[in-house]
């Protein structure tokens, strides 16, 4: 990376950003810039989704190390469940750049900001502009659990509330595993509705047989994100000038995201891989995901927290009804936040450790290696902050309404929540 065009760079980094973090020199990036550098380069940017703030600096030295770009995200649930919230992490990630001597390119992304009913609706509108203000670049508004035309209703208004030069990602088809895949006709619909009163998405999340969390392969449940629709999807959606997020990768063996390129995946989402590697419990070495044995977590002594913090969370997990394989786990975050920050260096050292080796290994298979410098290039030969898309209303509106939407008549009743 030319020292010359990071320093016109950070000059140049989002407005909100610069009013948020004075004085860091973080290379803080619009999602909007980050979308558009994956895609020029062929490459995925890799969203991790930080349910502590331990797993920064490992992802952070990886991205330098690859000149690659980073995401770090959180879903609106994360937030209730974690010590990372939508006010602190920007600061974080900002401290953790400096602790680095930054020059690294990354954005920050609101993941699944869940929107099920007018009343979130209403609460997202004013809740995603105030977050923004911290320095958030990137937004994922997630209406996919409604049906299609409420989806597309929904997330049309609280884009409209988001300024232009902020990231956006929208979603299509509720993530939940399985067989219930985004169809075709349901992306164009939405994508092309979008269109229609001028909100651009860079992103689209759909169910194409990924699930969030560990697949179970005790019980014989495996990864089975199905490349095919993705791809068909990608073609369909690509004249508005929107590519694929990959939602639900921790537990995909390597070699087969690095064939996500070829069918229009520009964004992988990787989050529980990390939680594994805090926890230090045993992987898969090609996927990350996580192995069972007689129905609990298999932990390794030699890896992330110590053993007896490990097993004070299990036993609080135990008194609480929480089965030993349980996705909720996750939840032993918050209440335990502390007490994994304040683990000595022997055991902070090896989680950084091997947070980098995974990291560095996705931006191999995301071919993103040198992404970071190409971002700085292109804000800095551009020459303005604002990084708002050139895009155009191609379509009638009238031809995306409440009259036709493709799940008329066929909406199924799911219950749960999927959001991450």
């Amino acid at each position: 990376m030319h020292p010359a065009k990071y320093e016109k760079f950070l000059g140049l980094r989002p407005v909100n950003v610069r009013n948020a973090l004075p004085g860091s020199l973080c290379g803080l990036a619009s999602g909007r810039d980050i979308a558009l550098a994956a895609s020029r380069a062929d490459a995925i940017v890799m969203a991790c989704n930080i349910r502590h703030h331990m797993c920064i600096p490992g992802i952070f030295r990886a991205a330098r190390k690859a000149d690659s770009v980073v995401m770090l995200e959180l879903a609106k649930s994360e937030a209730t469940y974690t010590g990372v919230s939508f006010e602190n992490l920007p600061g974080i990630a900002a401290h953790v750049s400096s602790l680095l001597g930054d020059r690294i390119v990354f954005g920050l992304h609101m993941d699944h900001f869940a929107v099920k009913s007018t009343s979130e609706r209403d609460h997202a509108m004013k809740a995603i502009p105030a977050a923004i203000g911290h320095g958030w670049t990137s937004v994922a508004i997630d209406a996919s659990h409604n049906p299609d035309w409420e989806n597309l209703s929904y997330t049309r208004d609280v884009a409209l509330s988001i300024p232009p030069y902020i990231g956006l990602e929208a979603e299509v088809g509720e993530i939940r595993g399985g067989d219930v895949l985004t169809t075709v006709q349901e992306a164009e619909y939405f994508v092309g509705g979008l269109n229609s009163w001028g909100v651009f998405p860079d992103f689209l999340a759909i169910s194409n047989g990924s699930k969030h969390g560990t697949y179970d392969s005790a019980s014989g449940e495996s990864e089975g994100i199905n490349l095919a629709r993705t791809g068909e999807i990608a073609s369909a959606i690509e004249r508005y000038g929107c590519v694929i997020a990959q939602h639900g990768i921790s537990g995909t063996p390597l070699d087969k995201v690095g064939l996500f390129t070829k069918y229009g995946i520009r964004k992988g989402n990787v989050g529980t891989l990390w939680q594994n590697v805090l926890f230090g419990l045993d992987v898969d070495p090609e996927s990350g995901n996580a192995y069972t044995e007689n129905g609990r977590w298999v932990k390794r002594p030699d890896r992330g927290i110590p053993m007896e913090l490990w097993n004070e969370m299990t036993a609080y997990a135990d008194s609480i009804g929480m089965a030993g394989n349980s996705g909720d786990y996750k939840k032993l975050n918050l209440p335990f936040h502390h007490r994994i920050m304040a683990v000595d260096g022997e055991y902070r050292t090896r989680i950084i450790d091997d947070t980098e080796r995974w990291a560095l290994r996705f931006f191999d298979a995301f071919n993103s290696v040198g992404t970071a410098s190409r971002l700085v290039d292109a804000v800095a030969d551009r020459g303005d902050w604002n990084s708002s898309p050139s895009r155009k209303i191609i379509v009638e509106r009238g031809a995306y309404g409440a009259h036709n939407p493709p799940d008329a008549g066929t909406v199924e009743a799911v219950k749960g929540d999927f959001s991450d």
